[in-house]
């Protein structure tokens, strides 16, 4: 090879790195122009394949994870089947008296009496509709908020924490904030379990829990809401309520995009000490989600 042509080889290279650059950057102008007229806090995570592909704003900060938490806790309880421990056919008795009033329950409006149902269904109202009476049913079967945590911790996962069920959650405003998780980890979470790196989950619960993923009947206005119709999005959504000062502290939805003809996309966004309304809160998850999907989708053509 001539000099001359080996500069050009260089140049290019140097190039194509700078192009590769300036996109992932213009990517980031485009998701801070969409937060910076917002009076709100927001943490995003996004990961495509390639190392270059990835971006992080807020990546270290302890969002409130709200209803994102039931993920983890799905996981957790499979984990524990996977052991022998329980079983997805295995009936669980839900009474009158476990279904709470005043909290968020499809399972509640459809079985206002209690009803016998199987841990698989529990796990998908938990995930799927994200129920809150059925979440603490799967907290106290497993044995509580502190054997979730622990096994998060025993697997080598540290950037986040599980303390608190709904139940006291609903009780006291600043117990939300108890059940944290950063952007990173919440898509290093996603990650982990969805390529099943550690072999952490067996091919059933593995493709149990996804299935339910890409089932999430929550948060239509989030990371789906401005994608092309039909798109498949395996995902789970949190949300606070608004305190008496109108503070919103959580609005999230974390999951995959799977784009036509493209590796699957993590994608990771948290909304906090929001002074905006629900509408706003959601449109700043769906306009994320948008620029994102045009940024990996042009990479593809």
């Amino acid at each position: 090879m001539t000099p001359k042509i080996h500069l050009t080889v260089l140049l290019f290279l140097f190039i194509t790195c700078q192009l590769s650059a300036q996109t992932i950057d213009s990517l980031r102008q485009k998701i801070e122009q969409i937060i910076s007229t917002k009076k709100v806090i927001v943490g995003v995570s996004i990961t495509g394949k390639q190392e270059k592909d990835t971006l992080y704003i807020n990546k270290d900060r302890h969002f409130p994870m709200q209803s994102v938490y039931k993920f983890p806790i799905a996981l957790a309880v499979l984990s524990e089947i996977d052991k022998g421990k329980f079983s997805l056919n295995q009936k669980i008795q839900i009474s009158k008296e476990d279904l709470l009033p005043d909290t968020w329950s499809p399972i509640r409006d459809e079985y206002p009496n209690g009803a016998t149902l199987a841990l698989s269904q529990i796990i998908e109202y938990t995930v799927s509709k994200s129920d809150n009476n059925v979440c603490d049913i799967l907290l106290r079967l497993i044995g509580g908020a502190k054997k979730v945590d622990e096994y998060f911790h025993t697997i080598g996962f540290t950037d986040i924490s599980i303390k608190a069920t709904e139940e006291e959650m609903h009780k006291e405003w600043n117990v939300q904030f108890q059940n944290w998780i950063t952007p990173e980890a919440a898509n290093e979470l996603l990650e982990l379990f969805y390529f099943n790196k550690k072999k952490l989950l067996s091919k059933k619960s593995y493709d149990f829990i996804w299935k339910v993923m890409r089932e999430t009947e929550t948060g239509k206005n989030r990371l789906k809401g401005q994608l092309p119709p039909n798109t498949v999005v395996a995902h789970k959504t949190g949300t606070s309520g608004v305190n008496d000062e109108g503070l919103t502290a959580a609005v999230n939805d974390i999951g995959v995009i799977f784009l036509p003809n493209v590796d699957p996309v993590f994608i990771s966004v948290f909304v906090t000490n929001s002074k905006e309304n629900t509408e706003t809160n959601e449109k700043i998850i769906a306009d994320i989600a948008k620029v994102t999907w045009d940024y990996f989708n042009a990479k593809a053509k």
